[in-house]
C-alpha cells in the first residue's frame, strides 16, 4: 500500500460528496413511498407535469425502484427513488440505507435531496457507501461518479469519517495477497495510527518468540513473509479501555491441512477482521469518543513450507496453557488466541475481536448478517439494535453452551478444533474466551467481509462488517468529551 491510503485522500471524499463550498445543486432526489403518491398528498417540489409524469410511467414508489424525471427540455430535473412501505423492508434495512442504490444507476453530476428524509446522516452514509469502487487494478478511472450536497445539519465530519473508515477497510479487503502480507496490513495500520497522532509497534519473525506469542510464530513461520504483532494506542490514559483485535490472515491456504482451490479463491480476504479493526478504530478516533484505544493485529500468512506446523503439534500459548493441532485451517483462533492474553492482561472495560473465521457461520446466518458471541446482556442488545439502525446486521449466538468438553485434547490442554462438524463458529468462540479471563465485558464477530452481490451499502466484494454497528454502540457509551 501506500504510505498513504486511498480512504485518506480529498480527492476520494471529492469524487463522492460535494464540497461545500460549491454551490447547492440543481438535480434533486425525492425519496417517496407508495402512499406518497396518492392523490392530494404533496410532494415539494415536484410540478403536475412531473406527478403525471409519474403515472404514466406506471412508478408506484415500490423499493428500490427508481426514475428519471426530465424538464420540458428533456434535461435531467432529478430522479424519484421509491421506498416501498415499512412492512416491504427488512429490520436491518432501514429507509434512507436506500439511497445507496442510486450512485451506480444515475448519470454523472451533483445532486440534492429534496423533502422527507427519515434520517439524513444515514442517507447520506448510505449514498457515500453506495459509490465505492475499487479500481487500483484497471487500466482507466471509469466514468465520475455522481455527488450528494450534504442535507442541511447533517455533519460533513461525521459522513466523512464514516467514508474514509468503509473505504479503508474495503480497500485492504480487496487487495489481492501478492500486494496485501503482513508489511503491508503493518503500514495501512500505521497510516491510521499517525493520522490520529499514535505510534504504532510491531514484533516481527522470530522476536514473537522471545515475545512470547508462539502461536502467531507458528501460523506464519512458513511464510517468506513473516508474521507479525502490530499494535497502537490513543486515548486519554484514564478513560474506559476499549481493545480491538483482528485477525490479519494475508492469505490461508489451509496449511498442511491445504485447502481445495475453490475454498482458496477468496482467501485474500481472510485478513478482514483487521481490514474491519482499522476501519473502526478511524471512526471511533475520528469522532473523539472518550476512551482509551488499543488496537491489535495477528498478522500472518498460513503457507506450507518444510517448517509449517503440523496437525498433531502441541504449542503452548501466551497464556500458558497447551493447544494440540487437530487442524491447520483452524488458524484463525489461534493467532487471536496470542492476541487476547496479551489484550487481557491489562483488563479491559471492552474486548472485541473480529475474523473471518468460520464457514459454519455462513451457514447459520448467510454473508450478510453476523454472527456474535457476547458475555454481557446490555452490550448484546446495544450491539443488535445499533446494527439494525445502521443497516448493519448482527445476531447474538450462545457463549454459554454444553459444548466446552469438544476442545478437550488427551495429551494437551486444549484441541484447536472439535471432532464431528457441529456448532463450528460456537466451538471457535469457545476457544477464543478461554483467553480471556479479566476483561469486563467481551464480544467476538465472526464475520464474513465480503459482499457476494452489489446491494444499496456497496457493490460486491470487501465489506469492514459491523464496524459501523459497533461503533454506534460505543458513540452512546462514550461520547465525545465535550470541550470548552
Amino acid at each position: 500500500m501506500n504510505e498513504q491510503p486511498r480512504a485518506f485522500d480529498p480527492q476520494t471524499i471529492d469524487a463522492v460528496l460535494v464540497p461545500e463550498s460549491a454551490p447547492r445543486p440543481e438535480r434533486r432526489i425525492w425519496l417517496v413511498r407508495p402512499s406518497d403518491l396518492a392523490k392530494g398528498s404533496a410532494l415539494p417540489g415536484l410540478s403536475e407535469s412531473h406527478r403525471a409524469w409519474l403515472d404514466i410511467t406506471g412508478f408506484k414508489g415500490a423499493a428500490r425502484r427508481h426514475l428519471l424525471l426530465p424538464d420540458a427540455t428533456g434535461v435531467l430535473l432529478g430522479v424519484v427513488l421509491g421506498l416501498g412501505e415499512p412492512q416491504d423492508l427488512s429490520p436491518s434495512e432501514p429507509p434512507s440505507t436506500l439511497l445507496g442504490h442510486l450512485p451506480p444507476l444515475l448519470p454523472p453530476g451533483d445532486y440534492a435531496l429534496a423533502g422527507r428524509i427519515e434520517d439524513a446522516e444515514l442517507a447520506a452514509v448510505s449514498w457515500a457507501l453506495g459509490a465505492y469502487r475499487f479500481r487500483r487494478y484497471k487500466a482507466s478511472a471509469g466514468e465520475p461518479s455522481p455527488r450528494l450536497a450534504l442535507p442541511d445539519g447533517v455533519s460533513r465530519k461525521r459522513v466523512v469519517a464514516a467514508l474514509e473508515a468503509m473505504t479503508l477497510g474495503r480497500d485492504l479487503i480487496n487487495t489481492p495477497a501478492n500486494d496485501m502480507g503482513p508489511a503491508e496490513l503493518e503500514a495501512a495500520a500505521r497510516a491510521v495510527a499517525a493520522r490520529h497522532g499514535a505510534t504504532a509497534r510491531s514484533i516481527v519473525g522470530d522476536d514473537l518468540l522471545s515475545g512470547n506469542f508462539p502461536l502467531i510464530h507458528a501460523v506464519g513461520r512458513a511464510s517468506p513473509r513473516a508474521p507479525r504483532l502490530i499494535e497502537f494506542t490513543a486515548g486519554r490514559a484514564d478513560a474506559p479501555k476499549v481493545t480491538l483485535v483482528g485477525k490479519g490472515i494475508c492469505f490461508d491456504t489451509g496449511g498442511l491441512d491445504i485447502k481445495p482451490s475453490s475454498a482458496m479463491l477468496l482467501m485474500k480476504k481472510d485478513m478482514g477482521g483487521a481490514a474491519t479493526t482499522l476501519a473502526l478504530a478511524h471512526m471511533i478516533l475520528a469522532a473523539g469518543l472518550d476512551v482509551r484505544l488499543r488496537v491489535l493485529i495477528a498478522a500472518a500468512e498460513n503457507s506450507v513450507s518444510g517448517n509449517a506446523f503440523c496437525p498433531g503439534d502441541v504449542i503452548r500459548s501466551r497464556a500458558g496453557r497447551t493447544v494440540e493441532i487437530g487442524n491447520t485451517d483452524a488458524e484463525g483462533r489461534l493467532v487471536l488466541a496470542d492476541a487476547l492474553a496479551l489484550a487481557d492482561e491489562e483488563a479491559p472495560d471492552h474486548l472485541f475481536t473480529f475474523a473471518t473465521l468460520t464457514g459454519a457461520a455462513r451457514v447459520a446466518l448467510g454473508p450478510e448478517i453476523v454472527p456474535f458471541y457476547c458475555d454481557d446482556d446490555e452490550l448484546a442488545g446495544d450491539l443488535a439494535s445499533c446494527g439494525d439502525a445502521m443497516g448493519d446486521a448482527c445476531w447474538r449466538m450462545p457463549l454459554r453452551t454444553p459444548y466446552e468438553g469438544w476442545l478437550d485434547s488427551q495429551i494437551a490442554d486444549m484441541n484447536n478444533v472439535s471432532e464431528g462438524g457441529f456448532a463450528g463458529s460456537i466451538v471457535a468462540a469457545i476457544f477464543l474466551k478461554r483467553f480471556v479471563r479479566t476483561a469486563r465485558r467481551f464480544a467476538h464477530f465472526d464475520m464474513y467481509g465480503w459482499r457476494p452481490q452489489a446491494k444499496a451499502l456497496g457493490p460486491r466484494g470487501g465489506e469492514a462488517q459491523v464496524a459501523r454497528a459497533v461503533f454506534a454502540a460505543l458513540e452512546k457509551r462514550f461520547p465525545a468529551k465535550r470541550t470548552s
